[in-house]
């Protein structure tokens, strides 16, 4: 059952500043709206692979969630990302039946600043390494915009990779690959000894999901890098570490402004 890259989610605190931070870069970056809830709005930035970024913010206090209770925490970063599904339900049945939990599906939606109102379901994992499952109820053109707005000044045209930051790698991958459907050699395992890590690669669509698990070295031994990963898991705990974003031939290759994407780290990488 094929899944895609549907999103990945950075938490922000405000969000007006947040869309004139990402103008800069050179994103061309859409109003979303507020969710149905009223607990959230967001802002997207939409790709040419079909892939986007959500900037989503809280209107209100909500320390029952996640996402809300690691911002008020640790501050603005990642906190999630999405697989897209052609059916929700049958994505959870699935991992059901391979021994993962999902809950779901669950109704979501929003109200755009149009007043289009766009519907979904999702289904949500248990533990904090995996993604979640966003799936279309109202056409994904309307939640997801086409044409000029995928366009953008710096060059990019979607996602190559995610980094994830986990805990214990071998639990990790067999989650993947029970959501995935895949097998041993579907996937890849590498040493990292420069980093003080390890690594498996699994695939989804043309983004590679690079899971990064560190191991055991001496503190003087560490690069900062590593450092890095360490202290991600210490304290935002496990998820997306890093995204290498795909870019024209024109464009160059470097790593963006962690303050101005808020904390999260970018590289573009050109094709």
């Amino acid at each position: 059952m094929s899944l895609l890259l549907d999103h990945i989610v950075i938490r922000v605190h405000d969000l007006t500043q947040t869309i004139e931070n990402f103008t800069a870069l050179g994103f061309t970056v859409q109003q979303g709206g507020t969710h149905a809830d009223g607990v959230t709005h967001n802002a997207l930035i939409g790709f040419a692979d079909g892939s986007y970024i959500e900037l989503i913010a809280f209107l209100q206090a909500a320390p029952q969630r996640r996402w809300w209770d690691v911002g008020q925490r640790h501050g603005d970063g990642f906190v999630d990302y999405a697989l897209l599904p052609s059916s929700v339900g049958a994505v959870i049945d699935a991992a059901h039946g391979r021994g993962l939990l999902y809950d779901g599906p669950q109704a979501g939606g929003r109200v755009r600043p149009d007043g289009a109102r766009l519907e979904w379901q999702t289904g949500r994992p248990q533990t904090s390494d995996l993604p979640f499952l966003c799936g279309d109820i109202t056409p994904r053109h309307l939640r997801v915009a086409e044409g000029a707005v995928r366009e953008h000044a710096n060059g990019v045209r979607g996602v190559a990779s995610l980094t994830v930051a986990v805990h214990d790698l071998a639990a990790s991958l067999q989650r993947y690959r029970a959501l995935l459907g895949i097998g041993e050699g579907e996937t890849r395992t590498v040493a990292l000894p420069g980093l003080g890590a390890a690594s498996a690669t699994v695939w989804i669509g043309d983004t590679s999901v690079v899971l990064l698990s560190p191991v055991h070295l001496d503190a003087a031994s560490v690069t900062a890098e590593g450092a890095a990963l360490r202290r991600q898991l210490a304290t935002r705990g496990e998820g997306v570490f890093g995204v290498a974003l795909r870019a024209d031939g024109k464009a160059q290759p470097r790593v963006l402004d962690r303050d101005r994407t808020h904390g999260a780290w970018f590289e573009i990488t050109a094709e």
